[in-house]
């Protein structure tokens, strides 16, 4: 299936226990939030971070962004009690950490009900099943789990990662057999800019829809390296042109800048637009 018109550029974490963070994050011109209440916040601010993320997301003011809860896994003291908090408030989707298996998201549909679920995908099993998560019901989303899966694989760092392509490539697979959105996994030193917007062009490359983002700093080089470009727009707006006179003059074949145009890439010119468009729509909103 094809991907997703509305755009997922950035997909930022902000530490549901940090209510200036959660204020700030109002103002970001981030496609998406994620609301985390499990790794940024500390075992001692669990409970508290909860009850100020609801009351956060009740006040509103976060615009056309995405808003995901990511709750504390099922298997913690803190699990359930995030799920049916989640259930409940103004948010887009609860984000389940470290999903092995759809019984999982059985798991957690169960307390949730119908409300939509976005799965990290962090561990080999993970890997393992991500055709069958992917293919549940309830799910919409993919988020790359890299630190964690990096850990599990017991891989080295490396620019290229070459170690974890097996595992995004799984994990893509899936998400576009079956609709689902895929974010890319994060980059850790987020005062590299050059290094951050390397690994973005590639994940844009592979096909994720987007980058997730441990710092504010980072939003502009993947909101850039997610959307179209000038470029790629105007080709579009071309092969699109050219098609459609070929058509209506009964000719075979349209042409541009020496490559044939066929249906399939009038279809995915037509796409790339929709998301400029969508992008121009919510920057303006």
């Amino acid at each position: 299936m094809e991907p997703s018109a509305r755009p997922y550029r950035s997909v930022l974490y902000i530490p549901g226990s940090k209510s200036r963070a959660l204020d700030k994050a109002r103002g970001l011109p981030v496609d998406a939030i994620i609301f985390d209440l499990e790794d940024a916040v500390t075992a001692e601010e669990k409970v508290n971070a909860r009850t100020l993320l609801r009351e956060t997301l009740a006040q509103g003011g976060y615009g056309n962004r995405t808003r995901l809860v990511r709750i504390n896994g099922l298997d913690t003291e803190w699990g359930r009690a995030d799920a049916l908090a989640a259930r409940d408030m103004d948010a887009d989707a609860i984000l389940l950490p470290k999903a092995g298996s759809p019984a999982d998201v059985d798991a957690l549909a169960e307390m949730t009900g119908d409300m939509p679920i976005w799965t990290m995908m962090e561990t080999p099993q993970g890997m393992l099943n991500a055709a069958a998560i992917a293919a549940h019901p309830l799910v919409a989303g993919f988020i790359m789990g890299t630190n964690d899966l990096a850990r599990d694989l017991n891989t080295r760092f490396r620019a290229d990662r070459v170690p974890l392509m097996t595992s995004l490539g799984l994990c893509l697979l899936a998400a576009r057999a079956e609709g689902v959105v895929i974010i890319d996994g994060v980059y850790n030193a987020f005062k590299d800019d050059a290094g951050l917007m390397q690994e973005c062009v590639q994940g844009r490359d592979m096909g994720f829809d987007g980058k997730s983002l441990i710092h504010p700093a980072q939003v502009e080089i993947a909101n850039r390296a997610f959307a179209p470009s000038p470029e790629e727009i105007e080709l579009a707006r071309r092969q699109i042109a050219a098609f459609e006179e070929t058509q209506a003059q009964g000719q075979g074949v349209a042409v541009v800048d020496g490559r044939i145009v066929e249906n399939l890439h009038v279809a995915t010119a037509r796409e790339l637009l929709a998301k400029a468009e969508m992008i121009e729509a919510m920057q303006a909103g």
